[in-house]
């Protein structure tokens, strides 16, 4: 008859409690990202229901304000716009317009990404679009951008309008005098003859992905103990 006894060797051992480790933590973490992600869903699904909240010319907390419907009143300021290149409606190349807005009650701006139009005449002819005069009311989703620090094709600033790949408040803000909030205003509302178009895609929900990464981790942690036990049993002869 055979026995069965179970001894483990010193470097199996090790390797495998060490890559264990990280099979866990990988899967805690990607549990924690759909964690919170799940929250922000529901906050910003919680936001929704309570109505547009009015931004005035006192800087706001972006993290707080990040998705939430706000609405805005003031005049806009077309001469310092900036258009964002490489936007795609449809496959259609064009830009994002973006103007800021002064805020009635003070000299904040907030930017305000009134929408897409393409490339009516090639780019070598900025695409032009009217702004509204005089006071108005603005409202629409605020939105935190993020910037990468690496681009494929530099950002052309030569005259207002600028032409940029990307949107960087920090160096919107350096070009002018005046404070600028930490968010952009993504428009919903506005003259439905202007050209633009304002199809605004709401947060993706990743929350069904992470967690199906957590349990491939988590598995393979299992896969790997079960592996570790059956390779350190040995078999001998019984007397």
């Amino acid at each position: 008859m055979q026995s069965l006894r179970f001894q483990p060797r010193i470097i199996p051992t090790l390797a495998t409690i060490g890559t264990l480790m990280l099979f866990v933590s990988l899967g805690l973490w990607q549990s924690g990202k759909g964690e919170r992600l799940a929250a922000e869903l529901a906050q910003h699904a919680a936001r929704a229901q309570l109505g547009p909240l009015s931004v005035g010319a006192t800087l706001v907390d972006p993290q707080q304000l990040r998705d939430a419907p706000i609405t805005v009143r003031g005049r806009y300021e077309p001469e310092q716009g900036v258009l964002l290149d490489n936007r795609q409606e449809n496959g259609v190349p064009g830009v994002h317009v973006l103007t800021p807005l002064k805020i009635e009650g003070g000299e904040t701006r907030i930017l305000v990404n009134r929408g897409w139009i393409g490339w009516g005449q090639g780019r070598k002819t900025l695409p032009q679009v009217a702004t509204p005069q005089g006071l108005v009311q603005v409202s629409g989703i605020a939105a935190v951008p993020q910037v990468k620090n690496f681009l494929l094709m530099p950002q052309r600033a030569e005259a207002w309008p600028q032409l940029w790949m990307q949107l960087d408040l920090k160096r919107f803000e350096k070009q002018v005098s005046y404070p600028v909030q930490p968010v952009i205003l993504l428009q919903d509302n506005g003259d439905a003859t202007d050209g633009l178009v304002r199809n605004w895609q709401p947060p993706e929900d990743r929350v069904a992905k992470h967690q199906s990464y957590a349990l491939q981790w988590f598995g393979m942690a299992v896969a790997l103990l079960v592996f570790y036990g059956y390779a350190s049993v040995k078999r001998r002869a019984s007397a």
